[in-house]
Order: C-alpha cells, then structure tokens, then sequence
C-alpha cells in the first residue's frame, strides 16, 4: 500500500527532458479470468503509446526510453492482482525511474505521457483517506503511531522518568513525593505534546486520536494545545505494555470511522440545506451529471450503493443517464455501465473533491448531491446542440483539461 513518502517522491519525479509515463489499470479480484482481464487492460493501454516510441516526433533518446518504459511495465504488471483496487505506475527507463503503486480504490484506467508525472487521479483516490497521528500513553512512556489506509507503524516512543512508588511516605513527606510525581508527569506530557505539534506543523497529518488507561488519558488531553485539540477525533482504551502494532490499528479504525461517518452526516446536511437555500448545491444524478460536463464541483457526494448506467460523451465530457446524441455538439453518445463511477473520475481530473457516503443519510433517495463552484445554466435537451456549442466546448475544457491531449 502507498505511503506517503512514496508520494512524495512520486511528485518530485521528471523526465528531465525524456517522456514520463504514468499508467493507472483498474484490477477487480481474481475470479478465474481475472488475470486475462487485467492484462488485457495493460496491454491496450500501453498500445495507445507504441506509436510514439516508433514514429520520429521523438528524438532517439525519448525513444529508445519509452520502448524500455513499455516492457519494463509489460513485465512487471504481468502477475494477477490479489485484492481489487487500482495499480498506479510511473515509469521514465531513461532516468531509471520506476515507481508503481497500490491504490485502495478503482480509478479510470488511462495513460499519459508527459515530462511530469500525471498525479491528480493518485491524489484524488488519497484525498479520501484521513491520515491519523495515534499516541498511547502510560507510566511516563508515550507512543508514536502513524496509521493511514491499512497500515499502522511506529514513529517514536518517548521515555521520561517517573517515580515507582509514590505511596510510601506519611504527612509532609508524602505530600513532597507526589509533587514530585505530578511535576514528571506534567514534564512528560509537555514534552509529547512538544512533539505532537512538530509531527503536525508538517501538515502530514490530518486528525489525532489518544489512547492509554482510562485515568490517564483525560490528563493527557488536558495538555494537549488549542490546535492539537481541533485536530482530535476522539480517545480509546488499550493497554500500552501487552497492546500489538494490530491492537493499535483496530482502536484508532474504530475512531476514525466514527469521526468520518459524522462528517459523511455534516457533509449530506450541508449539500441539502444549500439546495434547500437555493445556494450553489445540485441534488440528484441528473442535475448532478450537468454540473460535472461544466466542471462546476467543489466537493462530490456519493452514496455507497449508487451504480447506474448511462451515457459519455467523448468530445464535450458531457455525462447523462440516457441519450443518443450529445445536446451540445450532436455527436453519439457512447454507453457506460456505470455512469456514477464516471462522474467521480471527471471531478477528479477537474480537481474537485469526492467523498463515498458509507452510512444511510437522506442523500440515498438522491444517489449523489453536490457543493458547486458556480451556479448552473439552464441543462439543454438532446437536439438542441446549435445554441449551446460554444458553452459547451468552454465546459469540455474545464472537464478533461490538458492531459486529454495526450492519450489518456
């Protein structure tokens, strides 16, 4: 599974003057033909490329590295995927360049060539998953942990000292011992709170969660500054010394998952309310499709279970849920068998935000509800492509951009 210092390094990658190939193949689990569909893909896809590492638009160079590009890609994409999910891969032969990932998502399957790494489809499937600083504390001992996607890694254990015992002594003496312990204990949290806001001042990390022993964990969040506290999604129970690297990533799951689901609930309630309003929010698969064809959304919702078939439209990116012909410049209309899985792909690429609602919520008699950029102009009817050509072609542009140029 991708980390983050695989996207960093993914976004620091170039060409440096010889052509970047960046390739995403959706993978469905394996179900006897799975590796004949999902080598099928690759090679289609890498066909559409052939041409230029063969025709003389290329300098020799460029050439001879998008030919290793290819077979280097062939053969490393040759085995069957294990789980479903999208393989993302960047490759430039020439500056020894290989990097290939696992996304947790499907994505549309495409590829481009280019002197830069095509990243918007990686960043929109990230986009979608929160990635969570954990820290366990316990008898002057706090622990570190990163957990993003499925994966849960240590960062650091901070160790201070404490007093043993601090029950021994009778009247003064007793009352001096347990300042003392109260003053190591106060250090220690400074000094993990210290840390904490290190780790989050780096704006790798988007939420907080806490955990340890009942009667220590509400001290330590006490401590925790204005900014950490904004960034706290909740605490959890666990015993530090006997708790596995598993132990951790389960309880910070469950907080997580509790946090998103009331921000699935924020989300759906603010979109309808906007509608509502007669703010700028469409609500509904159809107003919803015409909002994408302009590239008019910020932030897409979409209910889990949503999956319709409908209508592309290859010139103008107009999406509709039926059609032959395309309103804004006549052409046919090609079918898809999901046309929800196309509306979050266009976003997307229109660097828009897209969030899956996984609980039920008054979105799901709707399917799918949107936050706009602007409001919309009247959706024309099919036929009625004479007027409406020129706004059309201004909403193509803001839908595929300039990546559409170059094979994807």
């Amino acid at each position: 599974m991708i980390t983050q210092e695989q996207v960093d390094r993914i976004l620091r990658l170039n060409g440096n003057g010889l052509p970047l190939v960046s390739l995403y193949v959706p993978a469905d689990p394996p179900q006897g033909t799975g590796r004949r569909a999902f080598s099928t893909r690759v090679a289609s896809l890498l066909d559409r490329i052939r041409p230029l590492a063969e025709n003389g638009s290329l300098d020799r160079a460029a050439r001879l590295s998008l030919r290793e590009d290819i077979a280097r890609i062939e053969k490393f994409l040759e085995e069957e995927p294990q789980r479903p999910g999208a393989a993302a891969v960047f490759c430039c032969s020439g500056r020894d360049i290989y990097e290939e990932v696992w996304l947790p998502r499907r994505t549309r399957e495409r590829v481009v060539v280019d002197a830069d790494p095509y990243v918007r489809p990686l960043l929109g499937v990230l986009d979608e998953y929160y990635r969570t600083c954990a820290v366990v504390v316990h008898k002057g001992v706090g622990q570190v942990w990163e957990c993003y996607l499925d994966q849960v890694r240590e960062l650091e254990v901070i160790r201070d000292r404490v007093l043993r015992k601090h029950d021994y002594a009778d009247g003064y003496a007793e009352y001096r011992v347990r300042n003392k312990a109260d003053e190591l204990s106060k250090r220690h949290y400074r000094r993990l709170v210290a840390e904490l806001k290190q780790l989050f001042a780096g704006g790798g990390y988007d939420l907080l969660a806490v955990g340890g022993v009942a009667h220590e964990v509400p001290v330590f969040v006490d401590f925790l500054t204005r900014d950490l506290k904004d960034r706290l999604v909740g605490t959890f129970a666990i015993d530090r010394e006997s708790a596995t690297p598993a132990d951790v990533r389960q309880k910070v799951q469950e907080v997580v998952s509790e946090y998103d689901h009331q921000e699935q609930r924020r989300l759906v309630g603010e979109i309808l309310e906007a509608k509502a309003a007669r703010k700028r929010a469409a609500v509904g698969l159809d107003e919803t499709l015409w909002a994408a064809s302009l590239a008019a959304i910020q932030t897409l919702t979409v209910d889990d279970e949503a999956v319709v078939p409908g209508v592309v439209c290859d010139r103008d990116g107009l999406l509709a849920r039926s059609g032959k012909t395309c309103p804004l410049c006549g052409e046919p209309l090609r079918e898809v068998p999901d046309v929800v899985d196309e509306l979050t792909e266009t976003v997307i690429d229109d660097g828009g935000e897209v969030r899956h609602i996984e609980v039920e919520t008054d979105l799901r008699p709707h399917q799918v509800g949107a936050l706009l950029r602007f409001a919309l102009p009247p959706q024309p009817t099919e036929g009625s492509q004479g007027s409406q050509e020129s706004q059309g072609s201004q909403g193509s542009q803001g839908a595929e951009g300039p990546e559409g140029s170059q094979g994807s």
